[in-house]
């Protein structure tokens, strides 16, 4: 069983509304569209876990995932901290690391061609899913995914074909197994002598213990979910739960530009051997 991932930014309502990303997983072997759904945001995690969430609760745990190199899934910085390069390899992806725990094989594409079934499933969407938004005059991202839904389901009924070889072989989730938490955004923190740990520049106090010795000096884990709530837990104990906006925290800030800009300095160049400034443009 192996899926196919991708995402496609697009005026999907034709100018009625904000232009929308529509992120989407489709089954290799029978080409049924098996989660999607819209956002206002670029390509970004939270569009793919949040497709992911979708995908599992509705179908379950696929083997394989057929995914281009973007830096969602993959590393593609040449960073190494000294812990990466005494393990061997770097840290995941929050996505990455979502697909390890969940077991999924993670498949790399070379190019846009090699996943070809689902660029082809984007061209169909582009034509016949446009003209579904309009007729229903879809105009906000709920309208949009209302659509949608119905759209697949009708897709997938009319356009799906038989597997080769009969047989689910999606997984079902282990008992207790936490799948909020395997799809959330993970920090390590380790506790300051009074308790309390930084995060996106806020610091937090956290509660009490029966214990004399407390939590100082211990390593925490924050696992930011997609509904929002900042939870920090010490292994499997959950010790406090927050609201934090998710959008918020993880889309960076446009930078601040000062009103005053510095005066470029002249660029130095060397004709026939001999120094001359040119003018600063």
């Amino acid at each position: 069983m192996m899926l196919q991932a991708d995402a496609s930014r697009h005026d999907w309502l034709e100018g009625r509304g904000p232009r929308l990303t529509l992120i989407g997983f489709q089954d290799d072997a029978t080409s049924q569209v098996l989660a999607a759904r819209f956002q206002l945001e670029p390509e970004n995690a939270v569009g793919y876990l949040c497709c992911l969430d979708q995908l599992i609760t509705t179908h379950g745990v696929p083997l394989s995932l057929y995914r281009d190199r973007h830096s969602i899934f993959q590393r593609n910085d040449p960073h190494w901290t000294p812990q990466e390069e005494l393990l061997g390899h770097q840290f995941p992806t929050h996505v990455g690391q979502a697909l390890e725990l969940l077991g999924i094989q993670q498949i790399p594409a070379n190019s846009p061609q090699a996943k070809g079934r689902i660029e082809r499933l984007w061209r169909t969407l582009q034509d016949r899913l446009i003209s579904e938004l309009r007729l229903a005059n879809a105009c906000t991202l709920e309208q949009a995914n209302h659509v949608l839904a119905v759209f697949c389901a009708d897709f997938n009924r009319r356009f799906a074909v038989p597997a080769s070889q009969s047989g689910n072989d999606f997984r079902s989730l282990p008992r207790g197994f936490d799948l909020a938490r395997c799809l959330s955004f993970r920090y390590q923190r380790t506790v300051a002598p009074d308790h309390t740990i930084a995060f996106a520049g806020e610091t937090i106090q956290l509660p009490a213990t029966s214990s004399y010795r407390g939590y100082a000096g211990a390593v925490v884990e924050l696992s930011h979910q997609l509904d929002g709530s900042l939870r920090i837990f010490r292994a499997d104990q959950l010790l406090l739960t927050l609201q934090r906006p998710l959008q918020e925290l993880i889309q960076p800030k446009p930078a601040i530009r000062s009103a005053t800009l510095k005066r470029k300095m002249p660029r130095i160049y060397n004709l026939g051997g001999r120094p001359a400034l040119a003018a600063a443009t």
